[in-house]
């Protein structure tokens, strides 16, 4: 029996050392970089945004920061609102009492998405009195900007001359999906977008408005100059002043200035007074 006893415990200490043996190995293989890696990287995937769900600026703060709210000045200057599937349905009538007089609202993306809320917010905007527009989000990876322009006029993004209908934006910003300039070069970048307003321009007989942000447009152009005289320019800058803006044009026709705002976050000011509005409306 004694025997007995003795071989139960040196069983017993002999399967406590293999689970220490067993529990040192997993940490090691933990520590080592290369599961720290693939850790980083599931994580990474974790946190990007489901397609579709890109909206006007969701990349500014993280790339260009945020400060304060635009001061007070002298210039005339028109509020106005953009929104996307994130707002649902928007309450147009607090925005129209606040001072809110025009909106933009997403209608697409790339050539995968229609935004659901479309109706109720492109509709509800000029129902209560704002002048309205559509914009679109591009990807530049997915589909060529002719493709994407086409998809954009067909689901919404067209124009009429009625006076209350603005012309189409193409949101370019930061690529929430993936490489922030969509794996182009900046030769590559300028095609798209040419070919993206050349179209639309064929579709409805207006420059689309480019909307943007400097910095980005310096990394993903190389800063080109060649769109200003022809594209209305909407400028992401969440600060107290506007600040440098991409090269080609010498003013901004509209500036999204928060994403922190009452009712909806994403406010704009228009650089103009409401006939301003009213004449990009008109063409």
């Amino acid at each position: 029996m004694p025997v007995l006893r003795s071989t139960s415990k040196t069983s017993r200490r002999s399967r406590f050392a293999a689970a220490g043996t067993l529990l040192a190995a997993l940490s090691l293989l933990l520590t080592l970089p290369g599961a720290a890696s693939a850790a980083g990287s599931h994580d990474a995937a974790a946190k990007k945004p489901a397609r579709g769900t890109a909206a006007m600026g969701m990349g500014v703060v993280a790339h260009d920061g945020q400060g304060g709210l635009p001061r007070d000045t002298r210039a005339v200057q028109t509020e106005g609102v953009d929104v996307s599937g994130h707002q649902g349905n928007v309450a147009w009538s607090t925005l129209w009492n606040s001072g809110v007089k025009w909106a933009y609202t997403k209608a697409t993306e790339g050539t995968y998405y229609k935004n659901e809320y479309f109706a109720q917010q492109y509709n509800g905007s000029y129902n209560v009195g704002m002048i309205r527009g559509a914009y679109h989000f591009a990807t530049p990876n997915t589909t060529s900007g002719a493709v994407q322009a086409n998809y954009f006029v067909d689901n919404g993004g067209g124009w009429s001359r009625d006076g209350k209908t603005l012309p189409g934006v193409l949101d370019i910003e930061w690529n929430p999906y993936g490489d922030q300039c969509f794996g182009l070069s900046q030769a590559g970048m300028v095609s798209w977008i040419r070919d993206f307003v050349n179209t639309y321009k064929a579709r409805t007989g207006r420059d689309a408005v480019i909307y943007t942000a400097t910095s980005w447009w310096k990394t993903c152009t190389g800063n080109n100059a060649s769109f200003g005289a022809t594209n209305p320019l909407w400028v992401a800058r969440y600060a107290a002043t506007v600040g440098e803006l991409p090269a080609g044009w010498g003013f901004y026709t509209i500036w999204q200035y928060t994403s922190s705002g009452p009712t909806v976050g994403d406010h704009d000011r228009f650089n103009g007074a409401l006939d301003r509005v009213q004449a990009l409306a008109n063409g």
